[in-house]
């Protein structure tokens, strides 16, 4: 092979081996200063488990899985005609202890009154003349013309009729007067207590519809049509969208350069080329032994700390204990944006 042949073949490879050199010389200046924690965890989220407050069987679900609910919006229904009945009879119960104790508050009419004066005025015309007749008696008993018999009835008449007028003078002072206070007093209670009944009776009833407690999604329909709920009886399981966080564990020799609020790209197998913005919401205080199901470049019996990287997901694609890849790039997070979610994350990146 000639001179001329080899330096035709040889220059370009020099010139791309220099290339290369150079471009491999510029990749490890730009990757310079950038120091990148990957850390793997699983998509993690609350979850409400609503009940009913109320026992009974269940009448009708609404809803079902995967289903998005919003908050206070109905559920569900559990058989009511026991409540119902109920409440209506606390109700009429109040209705008719709040009317006595009116009655009571007013006192008496003024045609009560004007009765009982009258009642009192005809016995007392009753009692006077019953004392003339016995005075006649008591005058007749020496000429023969009466008996002591008739003069003791006639004594007689005149101490009922002075004992009835007496009582009608006495229910006359008690109408002008009107009720005692203690009588007021116990009535208001009485009132006040059936009132309270009712609207215990009222809730009752209202508990007998379920509301969502939170904006999500059913993940889980625990109770069926006819099954009996209770208190302690969850009837769904509804996963809350607001917060989303990776459960992810940092080896104790990166802990240090963690701080809350660093932001945080996290990226699924899901979605290929798909990353979604986060920032670290959580550090755990204790350490504990690196768990089985998470894999780090450190030893596994390694002591961890638990962090959690909460994620913007506008659109709903991530799902519970969803493998996920969280990167920390404490090059660039001199300059990372205050954490939350806003308008941008809806269109993705």
């Amino acid at each position: 092979m000639s001179k001329r042949r080899i330096a035709a073949f040889l220059i370009p490879v020099l010139v791309l081996a220099l290339a290369g050199a150079l471009w491999w010389g510029y990749r490890l200046r730009s990757m310079a200063g950038r120091d990148v924690l990957v850390l793997y965890g699983n998509v993690d989220i609350r979850e409400a488990r609503p009940a009913f407050d109320d026992t009974g069987p269940v009448a009708a679900l609404l809803v079902t899985e995967g289903e998005r609910v919003h908050k206070g919006e109905l559920i569900a229904r559990i058989d009511d005609a026991r409540y119902a009945l109920r409440a209506t009879e606390a109700r009429q119960t109040a209705l008719r202890l709040g009317a006595d104790l009116e009655r009571l508050v007013h006192g008496s009419r003024p045609q009560e009154v004007d009765r009982a004066k009258a009642a009192m005025a005809a016995l007392d015309a009753v009692y006077k003349n019953d004392e003339l007749l016995y005075q006649r008696t008591v005058r007749l008993v020496p000429l023969g013309v009466a008996s002591t018999e008739d003069r003791d009835n006639a004594a007689a008449a005149v101490r009922a009729a002075r004992a009835s007028y007496e009582a009608a003078r006495q229910s006359f002072e008690l109408a002008k007067i009107g009720p005692r206070a203690e009588d007021v007093a116990a009535a208001r209670h009485a009132y006040r207590a059936a009132a309270a009944a009712a609207a215990l009776s009222a809730r009752q009833l209202a508990d007998t519809r379920l509301y969502a407690p939170v904006d999500g999604i059913v993940e889980d329909r625990i109770l069926e049509v006819g099954d009996m709920a209770a208190p302690n009886v969850p009837v769904y399981t509804i996963a809350l969208r607001d917060p989303l966080w990776v459960r992810a564990y940092v080896p104790e020799g990166d802990l240090g350069r963690v701080r809350l609020g660093m932001a945080a790209t996290v990226a699924t197998d899901s979605f290929p080329g798909k990353t979604y913005r986060g920032w670290v919401g959580y550090l755990s205080p204790t350490s504990e032994f690196t768990p089985k199901t998470v894999e780090t470049p450190e030893l596994r019996t390694a002591l961890v700390y638990q962090v959690r990287i909460y994620v913007c997901d506008a659109r709903g694609e991530l799902r519970l204990g969803m493998p996920a890849t969280v990167s920390l790039d404490f090059g660039r997070n001199a300059g990372a944006p205050r954490p939350g979610c806003g308008p941008e994350d809806a269109r993705g990146r």
